[in-house]
C-alpha cells in the first residue's frame, strides 16, 4: 500500500509540476568574436587571458554575459580583420572561428573596420591632413576622394559576407549578431581640439563610417544574421562630446590610451543595444 501511495503521489506531482526544465538553468553558450571595438582595447581592467589582444574584462561581451548569465567564450582581439576568423592573428592566438562550435547558441561581433586598413587609415590620414591646414578646408576629401568608400564596398562588404557565412556554417543553430560601429564624428561640426579633422572633412569622415555601417547592415541581411544598429542610439555620443556623454574617446584630451575607441560607457551601451535587439532578457 505504501508503494502504491508513493507511485500515486509521484504521478500527481508529474501532472501538476511537469518535468524539470534543464533549459531554465543551463546558461546560453555564447562566443564573442571581433576586433578592438569588441575587445574594448585600452579599457581597464584588462583580461589576463587576452593581454596580447588588448582585451578588457568590461567589454560589451562581458557586459552581455553578466546581464544574461550566458557562458562566455571571448576571443575578441584588437586589430582583428575578417581574415583572422580563419587564420592566426599573431603567435599564440588561434583563428577566432576555432571558438565557435556546433552547440554554440549566440555569437556577436564587430568586424570589418580594420579590413584593408580603411578604419585606421581614414582617421590617421584625415587627421594628418587636418593638421596640415590647421583645421581649414577639406584636405582629406581632396586627396582621397571616394577611395575609402570604394574599398569598403568592393572589398570589405564581400569579406563580411564570407565571415558571417562561415560563422553560420560552424554554428547553424546559433543567433549570429553583428554590430555597427558607434559614431566617431558628429554630422557637420567637429572638434579640432580633440579630433584633428579639418572642418570641411567632418562630413567626409562621417560618410566613410556610414558606408562601413551600411556594408555591415547589408552583409547581415545577405546572411540572415541579426544587425545590431548603433547609428541612432550613438548619435550625440561621438568623440567630440564631454566625458560622461561620449562613448568614443578622442585623439586628444581623452581617457583611453587606445584612441578613437569605445570607453566603458560605450561598451555598456553596445551591450544594452545588443540585448534589446536580440531580446535576450
Amino acid at each position: 500500500m505504501r508503494r502504491l501511495a508513493a507511485c500515486v503521489l509521484a504521478a500527481l506531482a508529474f501532472l501538476l509540476l511537469g518535468t524539470p526544465s534543464s533549459s531554465a538553468t543551463t546558461p546560453i553558450r555564447y562566443v564573442a568574436l571581433g576586433d578592438s571595438y569588441s575587445s574594448a582595447s585600452g579599457v581597464l581592467p584588462p583580461d589576463p587571458t587576452g593581454v596580447s589582444c588588448t582585451r578588457s574584462l568590461v567589454n560589451y561581451p562581458h557586459d552581455i554575459a553578466a546581464a544574461t548569465g550566458a557562458q562566455l567564450t571571448d576571443v575578441t582581439c584588437g586589430a582583428a580583420e575578417t581574415k583572422d576568423f580563419y587564420e592566426s592573428q599573431q603567435p599564440g592566438v588561434a583563428p577566432q572561428l576555432d571558438a565557435v562550435q556546433g552547440d554554440t547558441q549566440l555569437v556577436t561581433m564587430t568586424i570589418g573596420g580594420n579590413d584593408s586598413g580603411v578604419f585606421i587609415n581614414s582617421i590617421v590620414e584625415c587627421g594628418a591632413a587636418g593638421l596640415s591646414t590647421a583645421g581649414q578646408g577639406h584636405p582629406c576629401q581632396d586627396r582621397y576622394g571616394s577611395s575609402f568608400q570604394d574599398t569598403i564596398r568592393n572589398s570589405t562588404y564581400p569579406a563580411l559576407v564570407k565571415a558571417l557565412q562561415a560563422v553560420h556554417a560552424k554554428a547553424p543553430r546559433a543567433k549570429v549578431a553583428i554590430l555597427s560601429y558607434p559614431w566617431i564624428m558628429p554630422t557637420t561640426v567637429g572638434c579640432f581640439d580633440k579630433m584633428p579633422v579639418a572642418q570641411g572633412d567632418v562630413p567626409y569622415v562621417r560618410g566613410i563610417q556610414a558606408t562601413l555601417n551600411d556594408a555591415v547592415k547589408r552583409a547581415a541581411a545577405a546572411t540572415r544574421s541579426t544587425y545590431v544598429d548603433m547609428n541612432a542610439v550613438s548619435e550625440g555620443h561621438d568623440a567630440c562630446q564631454p566625458i560622461g556623454t561620449r562613448w568614443i574617446e578622442p585623439v586628444l584630451q581623452g581617457t583611453n590610451p587606445v584612441v578613437v575607441h569605445p570607453n566603458a560607457l560605450g561598451e555598456q551601451q553596445m551591450a544594452a543595444q545588443t540585448i534589446r535587439t536580440l531580446h535576450l532578457r
